[in-house]
């Protein structure tokens, strides 16, 4: 299968964007007009997880319906207009010998995919390999399996249709020992990248003889500074929290600055309370509201990807910021201020992927930043930070053009 997909990653690396580009038009045409098998197959895995016990957060994210496959139909026709990053040039210049130095976008090559439920990554990540003309691996977790069986075999004929090779795109199966030969298998996969739970990145990283790039967990904050306009920090807590709490970009952690607490936080619980959001507070925020539950440690560590919600008051910027970099992720951290100087700091000293200043958490998404369907969003600093699309799919060649050059 690796082999497989070497030799299709060197005939996508040479392919004209025209190609890609209507290549990836079959594959959204095909979902559609599959959907209705897809979402067959899909029901099958949903009613094994509920048998199972599985939380309806993880259901939600393993659920598909028409919206959501023409979603990912929408994602791969984004990324067929989004330009090619396959040749740009990142820096040229001529030395003084004459000889001519370009440094340019390349393929990674073969991309393995490891993630949990969420069968729309199969599409999401099938598109951006391919328009990045990389070839893809994926393997699903077994509690997706027939979903995304269904739609890889879509996918794939799509792509064969197309006039591209088939073994583009090809779902690893099997459990647990196929993952770990997927994450030994260097040489022939060049990169992997893990989507999924604390577990699953942490195991992959430990695991993997495959260079990884780390898409961390989503311990998102937001901090109410002092100077914030209090009827827009509401509903931008009420968004991150609430708009869909079962992603990665949810907010986990409300800080508040004690200067605004009295006024902010009865109104806020209050709201929270109303959406149905269990609060998880200190002593302070416990003080305005009877129906906040003790907070922990496990608390201010914990991305509950659930109505729930860790809540602490803070003496100032500085203590937020202490707190985030003590039991963040990395992930994305909001601040709610009018203070250019105060969200200017904020943004310096959290050492988070992507700082919003007067926005939801919920905006760091591929789409969202404009990039199409994104591979994820990586939490650590070596080749890419933040929501990753097209060109974090490759890589850089240097073409040096001489005339005779030789070197005295």
């Amino acid at each position: 299968m690796g082999r497989r997909a070497r030799a299709a990653a060197a005939d996508l690396a040479v392919r004209t964007r025209a190609e890609k580009d209507a290549t990836l038009h079959a594959m959204a045409d095909a979902l559609e007009a599959s959907s209705a098998g897809i979402i067959e197959r899909n029901a099958a895995d949903v009613e094994r997880a509920r048998q199972n016990g599985t939380s309806e957060a993880i259901v939600d994210r393993l659920r598909l319906d028409d919206a959501r496959i023409a979603g990912m139909a929408g994602g791969l026709r984004q990324v067929a207009g989004l330009p090619d990053p396959v040749g740009e040039v990142l820096r040229g210049y001529t030395l003084p010998n004459g000889l001519q130095v370009t440094q340019r976008r390349v393929p990674m090559g073969v991309v393995g995919i490891i993630y949990e439920a969420r069968p729309n990554v199969t599409a999401d990540a099938a598109g951006l390999a391919l328009k990045s003309g990389n070839a893809v691996l994926l393997k699903g977790s077994s509690s997706a399996a027939a979903s995304n069986e269904a739609v890889v075999d879509v996918l794939a004929a799509a792509v064969a249709s197309a006039g591209l090779p088939r073994d583009a795109v090809q779902l690893v199966p099997g459990g647990h020992d196929e993952a770990k030969q997927l994450m030994r298998a260097r040489g022939l996969v060049d990169v992997l990248i893990p989507r999924g739970g604390a577990g699953l990145i942490r195991s992959v990283v430990e695991e993997s003889t495959v260079p990884v790039i780390e898409t961390g967990v989503g311990n998102c904050h937001v901090y109410v500074d002092a100077d914030a306009d209090l009827e827009k920090a509401l509903a931008i807590v009420l968004n991150a929290k609430v708009q869909r709490p079962s992603v990665c970009n949810a907010a986990e952690t409300l800080l508040v600055h004690s200067a605004v607490a009295g006024e902010f936080l009865p109104a806020a619980l209050g709201a929270l309370r109303a959406e149905g959001v269990t609060v998880h507070g200190d002593d302070r925020v416990r003080a305005y509201d009877d129906a906040v539950v003790p907070a922990t440690d496990d608390d201010w560590a914990a991305e509950y990807l659930s109505l729930d919600l860790a809540a602490a008051v803070v003496d100032s910027l500085d203590d937020a910021v202490a707190h985030i970099r003590r039991w963040g992720s990395g992930h994305t951290e909001a601040i709610v201020t009018r203070s250019l100087p105060a969200s200017q700091r904020f943004a310096a000293t959290t050492d988070s992927a992507a700082v919003m200043v007067n926005a939801s958490t919920r905006f760091t998404d591929g789409e969202q930043f404009g990039f199409g369907a994104e591979i994820g969003i990586s939490t650590q600093k070596l080749h890419a930070r933040g929501p990753m699309g097209l060109p974090e799919l490759t890589t850089t060649t240097y073409v040096v053009t001489g005339d005779g050059h030789v070197r005295g």
